[in-house]
């Protein structure tokens, strides 16, 4: 149960930690300066941002065809999979069957050399939804990690066959954040959460989250279509955090925002969701004639990815994915 002291501890200490990222990522020196000249310059990845695209795309076509001969991997480097730590050439790389469809979106950052990819792929001729984030250290690729969601909704599947246009617009010079502006905003998501209060978070009014491609907020979706009352997808951001319905998380593990790519405001995290399912009746607020929420579920996991869209201060599209895990699971890191 979240009391209200419970909540602001968590906000307190999440708060605190992103001011030592914050630090961190002002001092870090960019990767591109490790690069070793006894190195051939072939083995080394380009750690610009589209050096960045580049091998996210090298290595997704590689997933494809079974083949991570030709990705430069360091020799000690770490893979993990839906939580679950494996040698490189197992998992995804063992079972995809064709690369990423027209759903791409990339978030490359340089200036930690880490880049974030979401998108639609096969395996075993069905489609999955992935997330994937490689991590670049002295020209090598130190670490890489797959969130995968198998077996996505048909009903969902026509939100997955394009990117809305505004998650994928570059911002206008004038218009761009700072790298830290646009960090410290997506951190504030997961504040927003865990503390059921929308305005902890800079949400625009046209902000609208999709979740595994399912419209979540702001959708458009008249009641009669919703499958649930009160209609909460329908609702704006804000409004809906607000009325508590999200109560039955009761906390957000191991959230790293990895990369922010400055010329589309966009930032990528991924998170792991604790749901010990204790009180599966909740109260909800500002929702005429409603007082309660129920969620019957065995306790769960929920591994996550989210991609933020953020320009003028502001969080406007949110697209996120996730899939259940046993409850109180490893991160796959620890």
């Amino acid at each position: 149960m979240k009391t209200n002291f419970g909540r602001f501890l968590s906000w307190a200490i999440g708060r605190s930690l992103l001011l030592v990222l914050c630090i961190f990522s002002f001092g870090a020196k960019s990767p591109a300066q490790f690069f070793s000249p006894d190195r051939p310059s072939e083995a080394l990845v380009r750690v610009d941002r589209q050096g960045l695209i580049d091998l996210m795309d090298a290595y997704l076509l590689a997933l494809a065809a079974h083949d991570p001969s030709g990705i430069p991997f360091a020799g000690n480097v770490r893979f993990v999979e839906n939580i679950d730590r494996k040698p490189v050439g197992e998992g995804l790389w063992q079972t995809a069957s064709a690369p990423p469809s027209a759903f791409k979106i990339y978030v490359p950052d340089p200036a930690v050399g880490e880049v974030g990819f979401m998108g639609m792929m096969q395996e075993k001729g069905q489609p999955v939804m992935i997330a994937v984030r490689l991590k670049v250290t002295e020209g090598l690729v130190s670490e890489a990690e797959h969130l995968v969601v198998r077996n996505p909704e048909a009903k969902n599947m026509k939100y997955l066959q394009t990117v809305r246009p505004g998650i994928l617009s570059v911002v206008a010079e004038k218009e761009r954040m700072k790298r830290y502006e646009i960090l410290g905003i997506a951190y504030s998501y997961y504040d927003a959460l865990i503390m059921d209060n929308g305005y902890l978070a800079p949400m625009a009014e046209d902000s609208a989250r999709r979740e595994n491609g399912m419209p979540a907020s702001n959708s458009g979706i008249p009641d009669s279509e919703a499958g649930e009352w009160p209609n909460y997808s329908a609702m704006k951001t804000v409004e809906q955090l607000n009325t508590n319905m999200m109560d039955y998380i009761d906390d957000i593990d191991n959230v790293r925002v990895f990369a922010v790519d400055t010329t589309t405001g966009l930032a990528m995290g991924f998170s792991h969701f604790r749901h010990g399912m204790k009180r599966p009746v909740f109260p909800i607020y500002h929702v005429p004639g409603v007082e309660t929420r129920e969620v019957s579920l065995p306790p769960f996991d929920l591994p996550a990815a989210h991609v933020y869209k953020i320009y003028k201060g502001e969080i406007h599209e949110i697209e996120a994915l996730g899939f259940l895990a046993g409850y109180m699971s490893s991160d796959g890191w620890e």
